[in-house]
């Protein structure tokens, strides 16, 4: 995927990706679980200059299962989840796929913290890690 646009349910926070995203995951960690109220969370990794906010998401500091720091950024009017910021990927903005306008062009290249997978999730072949690979 190398450029797309997006933004939350109710319109009051948009964003525009330009250039290549570096990866696109699925993270089956207990954290995404909860923060997505899904069995998991679709994620592309974007450098993070090369992601225009126009709204002001509100935050949320987390650690993940690793203990790690995770900033969670969301819309404070309709509560969609939009982006992560990690310790671990300093630099990168995780973008939520399902906040793009046309997600069409995401293919995860991978399946991380596969070990808090819900049993009747199937990875297909896709690999697949029990934490976090790097």
């Amino acid at each position: 995927m190398t450029k797309g646009e997006g933004g939350c349910l109710c319109g009051a926070i948009r964003y525009r990706i330009e250039g290549e995203g570096a990866a696109a995951m699925v993270c089956h960690c207990t954290h995404c679980q909860k923060q997505s109220g899904s069995a998991f969370s679709t994620i592309l990794g974007v450098p993070q200059g090369q992601v225009a906010i126009t709204g002001e998401p509100a935050t949320y500091a987390d650690s993940g299962e690793s203990g790690k720091s995770v900033e969670r950024l969301f819309c404070g009017t309709c509560g969609s989840p939009l982006f992560s910021k990690v310790e671990v990927a300093p630099g990168m903005l995780w973008v939520k796929a399902g906040t793009l306008d046309d997600a069409s062009g995401f293919t995860p290249a991978a399946h991380i913290w596969t070990r808090s997978k819900q049993c009747w999730v199937e990875t297909g072949n896709v690999p697949a890690f029990e934490t976090n690979p790097g």
